[in-house]
């Protein structure tokens, strides 16, 4: 029976055979000539992507760490600014890098650890006390050391991408928490360091997990899988899509160790979207999520990373937290069924809170008007392609805080001028008084829209910004000027190569005879201005500013005296850099250094000042311009609580008010501010009425210590008549001290009896530049 039924069978297969062998050997003959060429072209992909395997990851662009010591201007606004510009979580005990907590003026802060151009600065808790709206104290609370000084880790400001709008930062799996690539495993692949790309186990077990849940909680693909869909194929889900990612994982597998494998995976994976950039890798999904770097995530945030793999716009923990919670409750138990977090740990973990930040990690680029003067400065090193996507760290001189500050003066200072003012724009540049870093730019009314840089392109006339340059001039020659000596403000007629007179005026229209320099410069006459600078010459005046390597053209006619200069207002902060920098040429920096992808240093863009062979003399410009706040064009300042500062500073305004312009410096901190129109209409604006009142408005509030003049060494203060210029007693009537060169004080000495019996008789007032 057993043989008759074989026999039928065997009769029943060479029947089959004799239809079906063209076929097969068709099919067969089909396949090695068609599938063998194709799997070696897929093989050729595979080894031309991954024997290269490289990403373009973004350059980011960092702000100055934030210096705190002893003694240093903070107060707790200011210091709230710059926690929240580094994305610093306030959080009670503040124990995780990048958390802090308040109470009053004390503050405890868990720095991060972050990369500078002198090495690697390490996280640590520290606690920082501020009385006075200074710093107090610091004291390391870890090992109870008080602190001479600690940076605080820089706010990330900005990033440049390159063709793909990929946030990502390429880490070592040495890098990484040993739970997050173990888990990553127990989660997504638990066969993986046995499978050969396919898991035929892991697919039923999917199957059966999802069927139990009712919704899809595990998936069937291996992490090579994974890895084949990101790098190779698109999201469609044909079978001819699944035919390639399953020989593509094979040939992956079989050319290359699993520990590379993990490593492009843990890179490569998409985790999250921020507007149109995406999230790829654990190292950058750490910061877009937490703030933080991969090294420093607790248990918890590694288990919602982990999950987030499955989903991140479903599981998107800032969108859908209760989603986000179950997802990464799920995985945690994962970790304790295989044994990866203990009872103790799973339990903690799983009471924990998301502890996601507010908001994303990847900061847009906010502040378009220094990022363009970053450009322009990296520019002589780097085009703008070797900058995008080259993963390279700049470090910038932004301060934070500073920046903010300074946009909300201008912003609310033009709109209290109210609706006849809304065509009014206006700039500002703010650097550090005696290191030239810019420490803010601001280049239009709306701050943060990108377009028409004020700050750096639009060149106007400067107006009475020039006069101190004009005075520096003439105290260089101590042997002929003097803040006492006398100069006549009357009225000028001077030719001009086209026929015509040139005729100016003060501003009052009045002319207000002999007055000593230091008046002049103090009330900016224009009369006793233009006569200073004839005497001196135009041309000295012409070539004391062509030494500060501006790119405009300067004026060579007389009408320069009087600020016929077109300039931008960072190069007017070039300009009287020289004067916040106690006379000595600082060229105004935005950049610090750059480091390459694994955190060396490239460049550095150090800052060397000019000699200052003019040391003296502009001090006493800057003690003149001292005097221009609290009794000349800017008293409106040591009218107010600023007076404190004892700041020095200029107003400018151009022909008919068409540029309203201020430039004023403390201790600290050099400003410079332009309002005015871009069609150059009249705004009805001069210096101390528009300009002057933003800088005031900027330092009500930023701390900055006020402006101490050395006035000893090579200066000698005397007391002098101010309407003859000579040495007198103090008790005269009049008497004013005045700071002179070392020995050039006026020899000359006149008594108050002397002095009243002058004025009496209309006695002679001195010559021009006699003292």
């Amino acid at each position: 029976m057993f043989t008759d039924l074989s026999a039928r069978l065997a009769a029943a297969a060479r029947i089959v055979w004799r239809w079906a062998r063209v076929p097969f050997w068709f099919g067969l003959g089909f396949a090695i000539a068609f599938g063998v060429p194709y799997v070696l072209h897929l093989d050729t992909q595979v080894r031309a992507r991954f024997d290269d395997l490289s990403w373009e990851t973004p350059t980011r662009v960092y702000a100055r760490p934030l210096l705190l010591a002893p003694g240093e201007p903070l107060d707790a606004a200011t210091l709230l600014l710059e926690l929240d510009a580094a994305r610093y979580d306030e959080v009670t005990g503040a124990r995780q890098p990048g958390t802090f907590m308040r109470d009053g003026d004390r503050f405890v802060i868990a720095r991060r650890s972050f990369v500078t151009l002198e090495g690697m600065e390490r996280a640590r808790r520290v606690e920082v006390v501020l009385q006075r709206a200074r710093v107090a104290t610091i004291k390391d609370i870890d090992n109870g050391q008080t602190l001479a000084q600690l940076r605080l880790d820089p706010a990330r400001i900005a990033t440049l991408y390159g063709a793909e709008q990929e946030e990502r930062r390429v880490a070592k799996l040495g890098q990484m928490p040993p739970l997050l690539v173990q888990g990553l495993q127990a989660v997504e692949d638990r066969d993986f360091k046995h499978h050969f790309g396919i898991d035929f186990t892991a697919i039923v077990r999917a199957m059966l997990a999802n069927a139990r849940a009712g919704h899809l909680v595990q998936g069937g693909s291996t992490l090579t899988q994974q890895l084949v869909k990101n790098l190779f194929l698109d999201r469609s889900r044909s079978l001819v899509r699944k035919f390639n990612e399953a020989v593509l994982a094979m040939l992956i597998e079989a050319r290359y160790e699993k520990q590379r494998i993990l490593e492009a995976y843990v890179n490569e994976i998409f985790l999250g979207q921020q507007g149109g950039q995406a999230v790829h890798g654990f190292a950058a999904a750490s910061e877009f999520y937490f703030g933080r770097e991969l090294n420093t995530l607790r248990v918890p945030d590694v288990a919602l990373l982990v999950g987030l793999v499955q989903g991140p716009s479903y599981y998107d923990p800032r969108r859908y937290p209760e989603r986000a919670l179950a997802r990464r409750n799920l995985v945690l138990s994962m970790f304790f069924e295989t044994g990866l977090v203990s009872d103790d740990e799973y339990a903690r973990a799983k009471a924990a809170p998301l502890g996601v930040s507010e908001s994303p990690g990847l900061p847009r680029n906010r502040f378009p008007a220094f990022l363009d003067l970053v450009r322009g400065q990296l520019t002589r090193d780097y085009d703008d392609a070797a900058l995008r996507g080259a993963g390279l760290t700049v470090l910038t001189t932004l301060a934070p805080s500073t920046q903010m500050l300074a946009e909300r003066a201008l912003v609310e200072t033009l709109a209290a001028l109210g609706k006849k003012q809304d065509g009014t724009q206006a700039a500002m540049v703010v650097t550090g008084a005696r290191s030239g870093e810019v420490a803010a730019v601001v280049g239009d009314r709306a701050p943060d829209q990108p377009g028409f840089n004020r700050a750096i392109d639009a060149r106007r006339p400067i107006g009475s910004l020039v006069k101190p340059f004009v005075y520096l001039v003439a105290l260089a020659q101590p042997q002929r000027y003097s803040l006492a000596s006398i100069v006549d403000d009357a009225p000028v007629a001077l030719p001009q190569p086209n026929g015509k007179t040139w005729m100016p005026q003060n501003a009052d229209k009045e002319a207000h005879g002999p007055v000593t320099l230091i008046d002049a410069l103090a009330r900016s006459w224009n009369l006793a201005t233009v006569r200073l600078g004839m005497l001196v010459g135009v041309d000295r005046v012409r070539a004391l500013l062509a030494s500060f390597n501006l790119a405009s053209p300067i004026n060579p006619n007389p009408s320069l005296l009087l600020g016929a200069l077109d300039l931008s207002p960072l190069e007017v902060a070039q300009l009287y850099q020289y004067f916040a920098a106690d006379g000595h040429a600082l060229p105004v920096v935005a950049v610090r250094g750059v480091l390459d992808l694994d955190g060396r240093p490239l460049r550095r863009y150090g800052v060397k000042p000019g000699a200052g062979d003019y040391v003296d003399a502009a001090r006493l410009v800057s003690y003149a311009l001292q005097q221009a706040l609290t009794t000349g064009t800017g008293k409106a300042v040591g009218a107010s609580p600023l007076a404190a500062l004892n700041a020095a500073g200029k107003t400018g305004t151009s022909d008919d008010s068409r540029d309203s312009w201020f430039a004023g410096y403390t201790g600290d901190h050099l400003a410079v501010v332009w309002v005015g129109r871009d069609d150059n209409k009249p705004t009805g604006l001069v210096g101390a009425t528009g300009a002057l009142r933003v800088w005031m408005a900027l330092f009500g509030r930023l701390p900055s210590r006020p402006l101490d003049l050395d006035l000893g060494g090579g200066i000698e203060i005397a007391w002098v008549d101010p309407t003859s210029g000579k040495r007198t007693r103090p008790e005269c009537e009049g008497a004013r001290q005045m700071p002179f060169l070392a020995g050039y004080a006026p020899q000359e000495e006149e008594g108050c009896a002397l002095q009243r019996l002058r004025e009496w008789f209309g006695g002679d007032s001195g010559e021009a530049g006699a003292h």
